[in-house]
């Protein structure tokens, strides 16, 4: 595969057998260029010396201890950005202002590697313990006010890391007052630390000046059809058709045919949504979830019976009872592993 390729010109099938390290992108000359100096620009605006080395990656990421940024490769080429956001269905951090969040976020990161600031005491006593263990999952408060709310899912509670990155994010953005947003907040004294520690590295030379940068688009010899296929495994169970299998076991389609022949068949969208505050009770109390979540469950599947057609062709009661076994299990997955796909 030589480097003249023009991927505007490949078909989708052509595409996803092109390896990911054979693909004719950069990042200079494209959008994404542009956000990257809008980030120094910020950057400089607070005095800070320090711009993160950005590069070409798999995915967002700043590798542990790396003062690097990663960047997906899918977003420096419309052809890639149209396959990313086919296989999975969005593109992270594929607008502008997207993208610029998620910059600050990881620029957060790599400061925070650059000035080793995780070490401080102080650091800690704020943030919590830097060599708390990561999870692949990770249980939130959702009205907690000792976090930042910056990127989705309260992504500031899942390690002291991820918070101090989300702090630091808030308080670079010039268009947001965090005085005045955060007052009340026990995260205001994050902010005021990160004000401080700041103004006290900021005409500083970084103490880790490069680093490496790992998943390096460059260097990845996948194809795109099998890291698409690895990817959507991941995020199986953000995608419409993740419950599918199951509810057709559950309840029945409704074709013309069916409906023409079976005239006691009833939407299984109505049925659940009927019983839904009583399942919505029944499975929190025993299962221990938070009612939100099982809610949010419900709502999805109710949409998906309705976009399938699925139908109850047996006693009420009976249908009930096997949806909320379903729920139920998969509300127990949630508790213990964050995710509703029971874990291998």
């Amino acid at each position: 595969m030589h480097k003249q390729l023009d991927l505007s010109k490949l078909s989708e099938e052509e595409l996803l057998k092109v390896r990911i390290c054979d693909l004719p992108v950069t990042i200079e000359g494209t959008w994404i260029e542009k956000c990257i100096k809008e980030l120094y620009r910020e950057l400089a605006k607070k005095g800070i010396k320090f711009k993160p080395d950005c590069y070409l990656a798999d995915e967002w990421l700043t590798p542990d201890g790396e003062p690097v940024l990663g960047i997906p490769f899918y977003l420096v080429h419309p052809s890639l950005a149209k396959l990313e956001r086919k296989m999975m269905l969005d593109v992270e951090g594929g607008t502008r202002s997207w993208c610029m969040m998620l910059l600050r976020h990881e620029a957060g990161h790599s400061l925070n590697y650059a000035y080793k600031l995780y070490r401080r005491k102080k650091w800690q006593r704020i943030f919590g313990k830097f060599s708390k263990e990561y999870t692949n999952t990770y249980r939130f408060r959702p009205y907690s006010r000792s976090f930042v709310r910056h990127l989705e899912d309260y992504y500031a509670q899942y390690h002291p890391d991820e918070d101090f990155a989300e702090t630091f994010a808030v308080w670079l953005n010039p268009r947001l007052n965090w005085q005045e947003q955060y007052k009340g907040w026990r995260a205001m004294r994050k902010l005021k630390y990160v004000d401080t520690v700041i103004n006290e590295i900021k005409d500083k030379e970084p103490l880790v000046k490069t680093g490496v940068k790992y998943w390096q688009a460059s260097r990845l010899k996948i194809t795109l059809n099998n890291f698409y296929k690895k990817k959507r495994y991941s995020y199986a169970e953000y995608f419409p058709d993740f419950h599918d299998s199951n509810l057709k076991r559950i309840f029945v389609y409704q074709d013309a045919r069916t409906l023409r022949s079976k005239k006691n068949i009833t939407l299984a969208a109505d049925v659940i949504k009927k019983y839904k505050k009583d399942m919505l009770n029944s499975v929190a109390r025993w299962t221990g979830e938070r009612k939100y979540i099982i809610g949010d469950l419900l709502d999805t599947i109710i949409e998906r019976c309705r976009q399938l057609k699925l139908g109850v062709e047996e006693a009420e009661a009976l249908a009930i009872l096997k949806i909320s076994t379903y729920i139920a299990a998969l509300a127990m997955n949630y508790l213990y592993t964050g995710g509703f796909r029971k874990k291998r």
